[in-house]
């Protein structure tokens, strides 16, 4: 059972799985932090507040709130998310085109093919 997992852990999309998933989590933080620390303050300015993230409503005498600011910016930090991705996407997407659309060479005659072609060549100088 042992073996089975190191063989299943160790197949090539498992290991791609998990490069994907570590560097998405970054990608995550760095759309976050560009949400929170580039776009919201600019943002929070135009409307007449600091920061979303401080927006929210009281309920009743019982002091719970809801915080609908950080709904706004985690909707925002979702879109902007999915227009990065939608974009890298693409991009791939296009060289993947370019790359396709190369003429392809034609294959080189096998060493069989050479020998065979000379051979024929000779015959019809006779």
């Amino acid at each position: 059972m042992l073996k089975e997992f190191k063989d299943f852990a160790m197949r090539g999309n498992v290991v791609d799985m998990a490069v994907g998933i570590i560097i998405g989590a970054a990608f995550g933080k760095i759309v976050s932090s560009l949400v929170s620390d580039v776009i919201m303050p600019p943002i929070g300015v135009v409307m007449g507040s600091v920061s979303f993230s401080d927006l929210a409503l009281t309920l009743g005498e019982s002091g719970v709130t809801l915080n609908y600011g950080l709904f706004i910016d985690t909707v925002i930090n979702f879109l902007i998310v999915a227009i990065a991705v939608f974009m890298l996407i693409k991009g791939i997407n296009t060289l993947k085109r370019k790359e396709e659309e190369k003429p392809a060479e034609a294959p080189k005659p096998s060493a069989q093919e050479v020998l065979l072609t000379e051979i024929r060549d000779l015959l019809a100088k006779r």
